[in-house]
């Protein structure tokens, strides 16, 4: 029991008053004399007694019924909390993320919980309620109606963690206040089980939501598989959870038209493949019918003509073998000697091959650095009688090790870095341990790591080097020094230099994910680009170097679909975005031995606890009651006690 006023319970004292006047109430009698007191002796011995009980009848009442009236002042009350009237904070977290879209026994999880809502809480009731994507702040039910009805999927989907500091923010700093943390989600199972550290001042209270279906399956991926002039394969990657699915149809559209359709038999995971031809634009997606989680049934992609990069080379010698591999249907080849270079040509190039000058002055140093520093991409070959001093001005421009003076020894290419960007797409099927090794007669020995390794020589020094957006040789590869040039090797190597230089878009991106891509164009000054999908038109981040501009996106867009990239009106190209697939594994957390919190499976049972453990038993109508008894109890006695 506890009180709303403690202070009035020293008025208890006040109870040793009547004690005191009838213990020490003294009285005379007068003594009346009388021949035989024999009988009067036995009536004055009852009489006392009787007189004796009666008093302390009445001070045992009298003390109970001003008892009565303290407790009653002091209003005593049972409660679960130590807090009379304080004020109650309810957050609620909901978790509206793709998953909660299976089915419970009553819909939709996250249609039920919101239904759940506006039917448990009182419409005039103060809270707040937070979602992966929105978040109202004292608030009420009745206010936010039309929100929640209205309350969409996302994609994005916080961690356990971050969903509980984000709903915590949602609490006063009042010490005083009851806060109840309601969350309200599927639990599903992350990379992190949910365990979060208990906070002694917040109620944590969990509402896992069930489906009575956990089965599922989704389009996971896709990729072209082959390619040659005239056909792509596309490979369809499906992944599912559940018993084996027979004769599932899968669907290719490009522009909304169906352009073919097969079927797969899945268990875990299978795949299919289309061919369509190649060189052709495509606005594809491919189609699942699956009637648990919807937002993994489709996924966009799309093939675009693909954008000439151009190469600019800088040589006095014969530039023939790069004019072979950067051919006129993906670049735009220009060789230039060093006496006839116009700098003002690098404002045009993703790429530029330095290609065995002897002299590297620092005015050219200067513009190639101002050229990588507006995102273009520079390959270094020396020369065998270069000018030591200014390679390494050069090098030193751009954090690499300096050039010792040329060795004249036979060294061997042995070691490839398969985990290097521009061999591991693909290029190798495997690794090769004991291919035909290419060699140098003479290189320039480096010291120090400053730079990553592409190829190495078998000493483990690096034949060729990466550092940001710039490739050093450290041997020339004429044919009088290498055998590098007869390699097949080569063309790979400088072919995915070249085509990293503008890093053009892939068959799709996911929303949430870092993505980066750029777009040939020529902008106009203040002129920015857009992404737009129907009604829906989104300016991303970009930064404009020289003739492309680069691309990066995260949260936006937040819908999945083929966005069309734009100058103003003129579409440059279309980007596929889809949503991350992590939510269609419905796997969920076990909180059984959860104990840092309440769990439930419903929203009206955690609102019922907290109603119960909230709830104020005031006991003072009590106390009142008790003493108009004893009053009427001691009228009693003085009445009808002789």
């Amino acid at each position: 029991m506890q009180f709303k006023n403690p202070e009035l319970l020293y008025a208890l004292f006040l109870l040793l008053i009547p004690i005191i006047v009838h213990l020490f109430q003294l009285r005379k009698f007068q003594k009346v004399y009388f021949t035989n007191v024999e009988f009067l002796k036995k009536v004055q011995l009852q009489t006392r007694k009787s007189a004796t009980i009666k008093k302390w009848l009445i001070l045992v009442t009298r003390l109970l019924l001003l008892a009565a009236i303290i407790f009653a002042f002091a209003q005593p009350y049972f409660s679960k909390t130590n807090t009379f009237n304080a004020e109650k904070e309810t957050v609620i977290y909901l978790d509206n993320s793709f998953s909660m879209q299976a089915k419970g026994e009553k819909g939709e999880l996250l249609k039920r919980a919101v239904q759940d809502l506006i039917e448990t809480i009182p419409e005039t009731e103060k809270l707040s309620l937070i979602t992966n994507t929105d978040s109202y702040r004292n608030t009420t039910i009745k206010a936010i109606r039309n929100e929640l009805l209205q309350l969409n999927y996302s994609s994005s989907q916080l961690g356990y963690d971050a969903a509980v500091l984000k709903s915590k923010k949602g609490f006063s700093n009042n010490s005083n206040t009851i806060k109840n943390l309601i969350f309200i989600s599927d639990f599903q199972q992350n990379t992190t089980e949910f365990n979060t550290i208990k906070d002694s001042s917040i109620t944590l209270n969990l509402v896992k939501l069930r489906p009575v279906n956990p089965n599922n399956i989704t389009v996971d991926s896709l990729y072209i598989s082959k390619q040659d002039p005239s056909n792509l394969e596309l490979t369809v990657i499906l992944k599912s959870k559940g018993p084996e699915v027979k004769n599932l149809p899968i669907s290719l559209f490009n522009n909304g038209h169906l352009l073919s359709k097969a079927s797969v038999d899945i268990n875990g995971e299978a795949s299919t493949i289309f061919t369509i031809p190649a060189n052709q634009i495509i606005k594809g997606k491919i189609t699942i019918e699956d009637t648990q989680l919807q937002f993994d049934n489709t996924l966009y992609f799309n093939i675009n003509s693909p954008s000439k990069i151009n190469v600019l080379a800088i040589s006095d010698t014969n530039t023939d073998y790069l004019s072979r591999m950067f051919t006129e249907d993906e670049f735009n080849f220009t060789s230039k000697t060093a006496s006839t270079l116009d700098y003002s040509l690098f404002d045009n190039q993703n790429l530029v091959v330095i290609d065995e000058t002897e002299t590297l002055s620092e005015n050219l140093t200067t513009a190639l650095k101002a050229f990588t520093d507006n995102g273009g991409a520079v390959v270094f070959i020396p020369a065998t009688k270069g000018k030591l001093t200014e390679y390494n001005t050069f090098l030193n421009r751009f954090g690499f090790s300096s050039f010792k003076a040329i060795q004249n020894t036979e060294k061997r290419i042995t070691s490839i870095n398969y985990a290097h960007p521009i061999y591991a797409n693909g290029v190798f099927e495997k690794r090769v341990d004991n291919f035909q090794y290419p060699k140098v007669n003479r290189y320039y020995p480096q010291s120090g790591a400053k730079s990553i390794s592409v190829l190495q020589f078998e000493d483990a020094k690096p034949f060729l080097s990466q550092n940001k957006s710039v490739y050093v040789f450290s041997a020339p590869i004429n044919m009088e020094n290498s055998n590098f040039k007869n390699i097949n090797l080569i063309v790979p190597t400088f072919y995915n230099i070249a085509k990293q230089s503008l890093n053009t878009s892939t068959l799709y991106y996911t929303i949430g994910q870092n993505n980066s891509y750029d777009a040939a164009i020529n902008l106009k000054q203040d002129a920015v680009v857009t992404l737009v999908n129907g009604k829906e038109k989104i300016i991303p981040e970009q930064n404009y170097f020289n003739d492309k501009v680069v691309i990066k996106t995260n949260d936006l867009p937040e819908k999945a679909g083929i966005y069309d990239l734009k100058n103003n009106t003129e579409i440059i190209q279309n980007i596929s975005y889809n949503y991350n697939r992590a939510e269609s594994n419905l796997s969920y957390s076990k909180l059984d031995n959860y104990k840092n919190g309440t769990v439930s499976d419903s929203i009206s049972s955690v609102f019922e606890n907290i109603n119960n453990d909230t709830k104020v038993n005031e006991l003072w109508k009590w106390f009142v009651i008790l003493g108009f008894v004893l009053l009427i109890l001691e009228m009693v006695i003085l009445k009808y006690f002789k």
